[in-house]
């Protein structure tokens, strides 16, 4: 308790760069794939959330948005990332015993030399580019649970060109996308 006190300047220097919550609520704007959506919230409308061009229609009671608005990017980020992970293994000849998304506060995905890969949701927010790269990235763990210079080359094969580039990407967005859906 003492270095925490003695640490209070710092601290408090800290807590105030942070930057706030995107709390999921009616006309706030969430990335999607990388596209800047609006959330249309309608009671009248369906419960389940709709991406049109309009942005994300959702309906029901307003105390339950946040909820429906997650659940749905949970769904969308299992269905595109399971395909996307189904690829990239069957490209480094490897099978997938499961793929399942979760929000690991740091990290983006992890696998087990079991072949279960774990990747956060979170990850639909970004553009396609950058989620990619986490697949090619857990895929290429499931032939090298480590980062050697094998490793490596599996996962630049895998992803292709543009691999620094998804990195920094992640990098510089991964603050936001933690963001998303918090609320206050």
């Amino acid at each position: 308790m003492a270095w925490a006190l003695d640490q209070r300047d710092w601290i408090d220097a800290q807590l105030a760069r942070a930057e706030p919550a995107e709390p999921f609520e009616p006309d706030s704007v969430i990335p999607i794939e990388g596209q800047d959506i609006r959330i249309v919230w309608d009671p009248t409308a369906l419960r389940t959330p709709v991406q049109d061009e309009t942005g994300l229609r959702c309906g029901g009671p307003k105390e339950g948005l946040a909820r429906r608005i997650e659940l749905f990017l949970k769904r969308r980020a299992l269905e595109v990332m399971s395909r996307e992970i189904a690829g990239y293994a069957a490209a480094a000849g490897v099978s997938v015993a499961a793929v399942s998304v979760g929000d690991a506060g740091t990290r983006w995905g992890s696998c087990s030399s079991n072949g279960r890969i774990r990747l956060s949701w979170r990850l639909i927010l970004a553009p396609p580019e950058v989620r990619r790269f986490v697949a090619a990235h857990e895929v290429a763990h499931l032939v090298h649970l480590d980062h050697s210079p094998r490793f490596e080359a599996l996962e630049s094969r895998l992803y292709g060109p543009g691999l620094s580039e998804a990195k920094s990407a992640l990098r510089r967005l991964g603050p936001r996308l933690r963001r998303v859906g918090r609320r206050r």
